[in-house]
């Protein structure tokens, strides 16, 4: 008896974008049924050659067979009439539309709007049953949580007929309760015939979820493998050509922490509908110590960050930092914050931390541009500029040295970087940081930890909130978990795991500090 025809069999696929070789002869055979991921550094050419599957892009050279046939793949059209689905990491969703609507949208069966959505709901809520992927189709895609609006991406393209699922990233922005949810539906999804091709950076899920391996490395294969015969440390070395340590003992704290540079007392904000967000926060971050938050998404961690970089205005509690007191009647500014050298690295880098659209020496002095050495008499010194830039980028492993280079033209890794490096340029006593490495390859991931570890043995101090325990257990000295807007454990990183974490995530009984 002979094997089936793969899913997808890609051959020899060749991409340039000018200088720049994003996929080199690149071989890909992905068996039917399967989970098969794909990893890379950022740059490494896996969306590319993603893309040109789902037809985004057409191939400079090469071919391409689906279930055994050759396809000609010309545009996203083509790919969803072969059986290709894609579900992007950032959500192509019309916020204020439905659920129902978000799916039925260039696929209505008829013109009859009515009797196209009650159509397209009874196929749904069939679909729905036989695979897991339970959405609330009348509630509109911007009030769905993170975690189900992924789900709805994913039977967006499971309604449109799709066979071979590309997922980029899924778990960026998911907590790992909504991971485990999500990988509980993808292997329902193999086990029905489905056959999924999984980007992620994250070495722990490909080990978890997937049957077989690519690593690409500058727009090649490098290695291709069943997972059964890798693990974790081999993935990573194979991505970046070299070992690589993210591991606890290299943050072990060689000084005791030293004099608090921050306070809070009692700070609590509650939102437009009354929910308490921030409920009697208190904390020190004392120099010479990485500080780690751990919790949920959505726990009050984004607005606790907000409100000790002066983004967020609390309506009760207090601030003392370098001397100073901030009330509600009277809260630290941004600018102020600035002033004082605290720095912050936002969890949303797109929205809040560039603006995609200038150039990358724009965006490395982005809010620091009114300060003596890049303005004069209202005018800026864009040499100046351009200098420190250059300089950033050297000094943070910026890929490509362009400060000329549009921000939005950076892979995500190289795009935080950037914001790291404006940051922590000025030399900064408290860093606050948010989501640090979210979507950031591994070889960028130890870079950003080793400049995080390096701040604070200069003596300075880092707020970090991480939705990864991973990362909060590697880079912490100690650790705060929020739940529910209150901090509900504090423990040195001697007493924390995974499970003690996660226990207290969940909303056990509070530890003492």
């Amino acid at each position: 008896m002979t094997d089936p025809a793969p899913a997808v069999a890609m051959r020899a696929i060749d991409k340039r974008f000018g200088a720049v070789h994003a996929n080199r002869a690149v071989d890909l055979t992905v068996r039917a049924g399967t989970v098969h991921g794909i990893v890379g550094e950022n740059g490494a050419g896996k969306s590319t050659l993603m893309s040109i599957l789902y037809g985004l892009y057409t191939a400079d050279s090469g071919t391409i067979d689906i279930e055994g046939q050759p396809a000609q793949i010309r545009n996203s059209h083509d790919a969803i009439a072969l059986g290709i689905g894609m579900v992007h990491q950032h959500f192509m969703l019309v916020d204020t539309f439905s659920a129902l609507d978000n799916i039925m949208l260039g696929a209505e069966p008829s013109w009859h709007l009515p009797a196209a959505r009650s159509e397209v709901r009874a196929k749904l809520e069939a679909l729905m049953r036989d695979t897991g992927l339970v959405v609330r189709l009348d509630t509109e895609a911007a009030e769905l949580p993170v975690g189900e609006r992924q789900r709805l991406e994913i039977l967006k393209a499971l309604f449109r007929g799709a066979r071979i699922l590309i997922l980029d990233e899924p778990t960026a922005v998911l907590t790992p309760q909504e991971t485990e949810q999500l990988f509980t539906v993808l292997r329902g999804l193999r086990a029905r015939g489905t056959t999924i091709l999984l980007i992620t950076h994250k070495l722990k899920e490909i080990i978890a979820l997937c049957d077989q391996v690519t690593v690409m490395r500058q727009g090649a294969v490098v290695l291709d493998t069943p997972i059964a015969a890798t693990s974790i440390d081999a993935l990573a070395e194979a991505m970046v050509g070299r070992s690589v340590h993210l591991g606890r003992d290299a943050g072990i704290r060689r000084t005791p922490p030293g004099e608090v540079l921050l306070r809070a007392n009692a700070l609590s904000w509650r939102d437009a509908l009354g929910v308490p967000r921030l409920d009697s926060i208190s904390l020190d971050l004392r120099g010479g110590e990485i500080v780690g938050i751990a919790g949920v998404s959505g726990n009050g961690q984004s607005e606790l960050l907000d409100a000790l970089s002066g983004l967020l205005l609390p309506q009760s509690g207090s601030l003392q930092i370098g001397g100073q007191t901030f009330t509600p009647s009277h809260w630290l500014s941004p600018s102020q914050a600035r002033e004082l050298r605290i720095a912050h690295v936002p969890e949303d880098r797109h929205r809040r931390g560039l603006v995609m659209s200038f150039d990358a020496w724009e965006s490395a002095v982005l809010g620091y541009q009114q300060r003596p050495r890049y303005s004069a008499g209202g005018w800026l010194k864009p040499k100046t500029m351009r200098d420190d830039c250059a300089q950033m980028m050297e000094r943070y492993d910026v890929r490509p040295r362009a400060c000329d280079l549009r921000s939005s033209k950076f892979s995500g890794g190289n795009q935080q970087k950037l914001v790291l490096a404006r940051e922590a340029a000025p030399e900064p006593r408290v860093l606050l940081v948010g989501q640090p490495t979210r979507g950031v390859d591994i070889g960028a991931i130890e870079f950003i930890h080793g400049r995080l570890r390096a701040m604070r043995e200069a003596g300075g101090t880092v707020l970090l909130v991480s939705s990864e325990l991973d990362e909060v257990l590697a880079l912490a000295d100690r650790v705060l978990v929020m739940d529910r807007g209150r901090i509900v454990g504090a423990l040195p990183i001697e007493q924390c795991s995974e499970a003690e974490l996660g226990r207290l995530m969940g909303g056990a009984e509070k530890v003492a500090a």
